[in-house]
């Protein structure tokens, strides 16, 4: 370098340049990614489609400043514009000029339409850390002197996403494929308002829209961009407004400058506290000066060397407004103080590396600086960056002294290289000077470096190590935080571009890098793209130049990956083991329940434990940590702090070692946080092993108040305390102690860039402590009030607020707002709505205010709601929008099986593409090739009788002498005329050619030749009742399955058979057995009535998941799955005796479990393995029934007395209901239509009704053991599991309830329901009789 080295100004010119890559991405144009995040994840709200579409007013949380007035809610429009009234027809105001009559913010007001999937229009209010800080760094950038500091505190986002512009349909042309995409962000606080508008490069492809009434003139109007103030009541009002837009020209400017620096950025001042006279656009870098116009700006762009009329981003060249065209700096420089003072913290930096020549930057017109003004500077190169230590240099370079050394001789600032404008120079060609301020001209010789040819033209460097290509592999970001992106850079020949042209390059330090390779750094990372899925549903996942972390939405907390509801109430569900001395006597226990519910707007904390024994649970009273961990967790936040869930979320471990005195006791416990369950509940697993005090009976224990001091650091946080306790009984009191040391540990995310911040010390103010054990009901319970805050000294112990002590008067679904001393306010929590004193549940359902798409219908459910899909539909991805089920194709019906002719054989369908052939009576054969039976063979005809055989059936003719149906032949009588009966029935025989077919009704006549009371059409069922003479008694013919108990000279049986004579239902001694995860429950019958005050638990088993269960009425044993041991057990219920297992291999899931008593056979169905299995009562002679077209099966019953088996099989693409033979023939389908999932099945032994609960139709439905006979007995249940049938009721387990619902058959009304004290799912369901009836569930 020339000249003489000056080191008076190093350090502030090394900051200079250091800080220079905040200037350069303001220069770089907007991508369509660079857009504030919107869409369908964020929570965005959609305009309909159409032409003139406006919002449902979206009420504000905070009211916004638009001038000088405040507003609380806004409305969207299609056309490219919000207001805070709602809008008028478009024809009053979409085609005027400035000033709209209502208050308008225009991003790009023109006549848009949407219609046919021609765009998108998306708005949300978000008040999230991430959108916030975004808006405020463009707002500081645009207003450095008034805004240096602004953070809003919650904004607006709009964006028209792909947008058209109106066309008039016309026969044979086709729509525009011109389409514009854009936002805008109103960004807020209780005192200013600020207006970000964003054109993305490529987004305007279209500048205005035709005029409806006069569309046909080829007039095109301009799209107007702008505020206009309005006035209340739409009356004109001139003056308020402001125009940015008014030609063709102005509006294309838009996506190509900016007001901001970065192309396609624009900001403004939109509302204040403070009188504003208008609207203030941002005037960065003082670009604009006083008395001219934005609108003159952007008319008038090329003055200002920055466009020209057919702009394109590829002619665009970025640097040129800042030298001219021989690398000199013009004399208008920003200051150094400037530059470095405007701060950025993106470091991705953009070249143009295509751009050979630069316009001439007008120089003498000092009013245009700023912005684009020039930098001065002699450099012939075009941009300065930072530069990696193991970057290839050259020899000069490499022994130059680059860098100011620390006292450990470390660097305090990376070097900083060059490239060339266009080719690349050697150091010895090329002389370096920096950008100096304006009373600066001298060199900076030790700070300024030449760049070596990144590819030298001799050969001896190679673009890769051992001059191989790029790897595949290598991922190239976007964005990453130590690298330097390059767009579009010209790579040697056969180098595969990546990334349209961006390459990432890593900055890692390595000393010893060969000066002659030059290599990308592979960067993998797992990204939202793939990832998403682990963040929570209240969650988004950002990505960071390392990886992805997931951020709960506003409203919530947690770790991203696990969110809640804040002040909400929460829940924990739970296991405790343990190995305990209680003073020298052992005691364990297993896997006894752990429930814990905690008040999220307090932070009180409810902790029960049930089934520990005796002298653990009396000796664990003192032992509040077991419960304090779920107080910590859930605490109640001061501001500035934050409690255990906000810090670990639902997945952790949590260690305690407590040491007693003073007799030294030890005793470690072990909480391990297993995630958040389908109910948002928290899943623990919890272990205690040492030795605890021994405590005598009836002594009671008292804790006082405590704090704890908690110290956080990374990926931990530990406690230390000692803690005293009160033991009393009458008038003894005594105190002991204990010392605690506790750690937990858990998974935080390190991708981000910018941390949570916790403080490193907080204190839990433990209050209200309380611990019993309820020997009655077996149950250790603790409860406390729980707050993280400062230390003591921090605050003023004498002003506590109402939030801290839960003195508050909020209702418990709504957060407690801590204010100025002693002052709170109450604000109900979503999905509630009230004064916060008094919240109720917002039903989204009836508001309108749900997400549920077409075809589907809402479910409201306290503070949120659901959606479900109609009967045929089923959701597509976003869980919101129902399809159609496309129903499956069936070969019988459409004639594309391979069966035998229809004459010969029967296609069966069985679901999806299956069937089945099957010869027809009186052939044989598989299905596919059916032959005729000669059955005169098989001399099936009356002895007396001619057999004739015909292809697929016969026929017999009584021999002469005889009469009958040639079956039945009898000698014709020799004394006595026929009866009528016999004259009919002989007369029809004759007349079906001496043999009736199935179909056909021949009169059955008794031994006397009378009608017998019973006549039934051939063989088909359908029967009735007739009196002496062969007349049908009205109102007794039934329908196939059911026959009438008709007896002669009395009144015939109603449609719907009496009870058996020989079968009384029992008035005692019948109960309901049903199954509950982990335990058996008996539930007594009153006759029908439920009686829940005598109900218990009958039988508890540990460690199981118990789903089916059904009862041996002979030997009394009642018989259960269990699908987390994958067993089959079964216990008798006599007193005392022990479950055994009856199988135990060769099951993975099995659901469903019938007994048949009479033929001592079980069957079982299991959805893991798609079977039907079948085995003696005590596990032998098992074998397979079913093993192909199951997809689901799960509910599964038995008639003994006829033989027949019934299931059902939930495959949501082909529901269905099945039967067959209880050996497995005759295997067909019994419903399949109009069916969703059927969850229940029962057979009714007294009305030989088959019956369904269908989770999917919500329909309680019944049929005849052949699938005829359907009817609907209720159809609004809410989601039935099992059902078993007794005597004129149903009865029915219900995940919605959580009990047991009672269900009336005559009337379908619901009678009865039971809610077991402990909530959670109801599985299978049986009825026990004291004897065993004709037939079983």
């Amino acid at each position: 370098m020339k000249g003489e080295r000056d080191t008076g100004q190093p350090r502030q010119l090394l900051l200079l340049l250091f800080h220079l890559h905040w200037l350069l991405p303001w220069t770089s144009a907007l991508h369509p990614q660079d857009l504030f995040p919107y869409g369908e994840a964020w929570g965005d709200q959609f305009l309909r489609e159409g032409d003139d579409e406006t919002s449902a007013l979206v009420k504000l949380k905070r009211p916004l400043r638009f001038y000088e007035a405040q507003f609380s809610s806004l409305y969207v429009g299609t056309n490219g514009i919000i207001s805070t009234q709602d809008f008028p027809k478009e024809i009053q105001y979409v085609n005027d000029d400035f000033p709209t009559k209502f208050p308008a913010v225009a991003p790009f007001l023109s006549d848009l339409d949407t219609s046919n999937g021609r765009g998108k229009v998306s708005y949300r209010e978000d008040d999230s850390v991430e959108i916030l800080s975004q808006a405020a760094q463009y707002i500081r950038i645009g207003f450095p002197q008034t805004a240096a500091n602004y953070t809003p505190t919650h904004a607006f986002l709009a964006t028209w996403e792909e947008v058209g512009a109106y066309e008039k349909v016309t026969q044979n042309v086709l729509p525009s494929r011109l389409m514009n995409t854009f936002q805008v962000v109103l960004a807020f606080d209780e005192f200013d308002t600020y207006a970000l508008f964003l054109y993305p490069t490529n987004g305007l492809q279209f500048f205005g829209t035709r005029p409806k009434e006069s569309y046909d003139l080829q007039l095109e109007l301009p799209a107007r961009v702008g505020f206009s103030r309005g006035k209340d009541g739409y009356e004109k009002r001139e003056g308020l407004y402001f125009s940015v837009t008014s030609t063709e020209q102005s509006v294309k400017n838009l996506s190509q400058i900016s007001n901001l620096g970065i192309p396609g950025v624009w900001a403004f001042h939109i509302g204040s506290t403070f009188q504003l006279d208008n609207v203030e656009p941002a005037n960065f870098r003082g670009n604009l000066p006083i008395t001219q116009s934005l609108e003159h700006f952007l008319n008038n762009a090329a003055e200002y060397s920055v466009l020209e009329s057919n702009y394109t981003e590829e002619k665009m060249d970025y640097v040129k407004v800042f030298y001219n065209n021989n690398g000199d700096g013009s004399e208008h420089s920003p200051r150094v103080q400037e530059l470095v003072s405007n701060s950025h913290s993106k470091t991705e930096v953009l070249l143009d590396l295509h751009a050979s020549s630069h316009s001439q930057v007008d120089h003498n017109k000092s009013h245009h600086d700023g912005m684009f003004s020039p930098l001065h500077s002699d450099l012939k190169f075009k941009l300065l960056y930072p530069a990696p230590s193991h970057w290839p240099l050259s020899p000069k370079t490499e022994s130059d002294s680059l860098y100011h050394q620390n006292k450990e001789g470390t660097p305090e600032r990376e070097a900083l290289f060059l490239l060339s404008q266009g080719h690349t120079e050697s150091s010895q060609q090329k002389e370096i000077q920096s950008p100096l301020p304006p009373d600066t001209n001298e060199e900076i010789p030790d700070l300024l470096i030449e760049a070596s040819p990144l590819y030298p033209k001799n050969g001896t460097s190679q673009p890769y190590p051992e001059g191989g290509a790029m790897s595949s592999e290598m991922e190239v970001l976007a964005d990453y935080s130590e690298g330097v992106v390059l767009p579009d850079y010209h790579f040697p020949e056969n180098t595969p571009p990546l990334n349209h042209g961006r390459y990432v390059m890593g900055m890692e330090e390595d000393r010893n890098f060969k000066t002659d390779v030059f290599t990308h750094q592979a960067a993998i990372k797992e990204t939202c793209e793939q990832k998403h899925r682990e963040c929570s549903q209240h969650a988004f996942c950002t990505d960071y130049s390392t990886g992805f972390c997931c951020h709960c939405q506003s409203k919530y907390y947690g770790n991203g990956k696990h969110c809640l509801l804040e002040g909400a109430p929460h829940r924990v569900n739970g296991k405790v083991s343990g190995h305990l001395h209680v003073g020298h006597t052992p005691v364990s226990f297993s896997d006894v329940d752990l429930h814990a519910y905690i008040v999220g707007n307090d932070g009180r904390t409810y902790i029960a434990i049930s089934h520990i024994p005796h002298p653990a649970a009396q000796a664990l009273l003192p032992l509040t940590p077991i419960g304090g961990l779920f107080g910590w967790l859930f605490a109640f936040e001061k501001p500035g702090y934050e409690n255990g869930f906000s810090i670990t979320g639902a997945t952790f471990s949590n260690h305690m070692d407590i040491t007693f005195y003073p007799g030294e006791e030890r005793v470690h416990i072990t909480h391990i946080a297993e995630g958040l369950d389908s109910e948002n509940y928290l899943s623990v697993k919890t272990n205690i092993e040492g030795q605890v005090p021994f405590i005598p009976e009836n002594f009671t224990a008292h804790i006082a108040p405590y704090n704890e001091i908690y110290h956080y650091t990374d990926l931990a946080v530990t406690s230390t305390t000692s803690r005293e306790y009160y033991l009393s009984f009458g008038e003894i009191n005594q105190t002991f102690s204990y010392h605690l040391h506790q750690n937990i540990t858990y998974q935080d995310c390190n991708h981000t860039s910018n941390p949570r911040i916790v403080p490193r010390t907080q204190q839990l103010n433990v209050d209200r402590v309380f611990a019993l054990y309820d020997e009655e009901e077996k149950v250790l319970r603790y409860a406390m009030t729980n707050q993280i805050g400062p230390m003591e000294g921090d605050i003023d112990p004498l002003v506590i607020n109402p939030c801290y002590d839960g003195s508050h008067a909020c209702d418990i679904t709504a957060r407690c707002l801590v204010g100025t001393g002693l002052a709170y306010s109450c604000e109900c929590t979503t999905g509630y709505q009230g004064d916060g004193r008094n919240c109720f549940d917002v039903n989204e359902c009836t508001t309108g205010s749900h997400q549920c798409g077409h075809n589907s219908e809402c479910i409201n459910s306290p503070g949120s709601y659901r959606c479900e899909c109609q009967s045929g539909y089923q959701f597509t991805e976003d869980k919101r929008t129902c399809i159609l089920i496309a129903p499956p194709s069936n070969p019988c019906e459409e004639g594309s099986h391979d069966c035998a002719p229809v004459e010969r054989a029967q296609c069966i369908y069985h679901g999806g593409n299956s069937y089945s052939c099957i010869c027809l009576s009186g052939y044989v054969g598989n299905g596919h090739e059916c032959t005729d039976v000669d059955e005169c063979i098989e001399e099936r005809c009356h002895p007396a009788a001619v057999c004739h055989n015909i292809p697929g059936s016969f026929s017999c003719h009584c021999q002469p002498g005889y009469y009958g149906d040639g079956f039945q032949c009898s000698p014709e009588p020799t004394q006595g005329p026929q009866t009528v009966c016999e004259r009919w029935r002989k007369s029809l025989l004759e007349h079906y050619g001496g043999r009736s077919r199935e179909d056909q009704y021949v009169p059955q006549c008794d031994e006397f030749g009378h009608f017998n009371p019973l006549q039934c059409h051939g063989n088909s069922n359908y029967c009735w009742c007739v009196d002496k003479d062969g007349r049908e008694v009205e109102g007794t013919r039934s329908q196939p399955g059911i026959t009438p108990a008709c007896i002669p000279s009395i009144a015939p049986p109603t449609i719907l058979p009496s009870p058996r004579p020989d079968v009384i239902p029992p008035s005692v001694g019948t109960f309901l057995l049903y199954a509950q995860g982990q335990k058996i429950g008996y539930l007594p019958l009153n006759g029908t009535r439920l009686q829940k005050e005598t109900a218990k638990t009958l039988l508890s088993l540990h460690g199981s998941i118990v789903v089916g269960i059904d009862y041996d009425c002979q030997e009394k044993m009642v018989y259960w799955t269990d699908v987390a041991g994958r067993v089959i057990s079964r216990a008798s219920l006599e007193l005392g005796n022990e479950p055994e297992i009856v199988i135990s291999s060769g099951l993975m899931s099995p659901e469903g479990l019938a007994i048949d008593y009479f033929h001592r056979t079980m069957f079982w169905t299991d959805s893991g393995l798609d079977k039907i299995e079948t085995a003696k009562l005590d596990g032998s002679e098992r074998k397979v029934l079913f093993d192909t077209d199951l997809v689901n099966p799960r509910a599964i019953t038995v008639d003994p007395i006829r033989g027949n088996l019934y299931w059902t099989d939930w495959n949501r693409e082909g529901p269905k209901i099945e039967t067959s033979s209880i050996d497995g023939t005759n295997r067909r389908i019994l419903v399949n239509k109009d069916i969703g999932l059927p969850n229940g099945l029962t057979f009714d032994p007294f009305s030989k009704l088959i019956c369904w609960a269908d989770a999917g139709t919500k329909k309680l439905e019944c049929a005849f053991s052949n699938g005829t006979g359907r009817h609907i007995i209720q159809n609004n249940l809410n989601y039935p599991f099992s059902i078993v049938s007794y005597a004129n009721h149903f009865y029915h387990t219900d995940w919605r309830r959580d009990g047991v619902i009672a269900v009336n058959k005559d009337n379908g009304q619901f009678t009865d329901e039971y809610l077991p004290e402990q909530r959670s799912h109801l599985y299978g369901i049986t009825a026990i009789y004291p004897y065993c009836p004709k037939g079983t569930k």
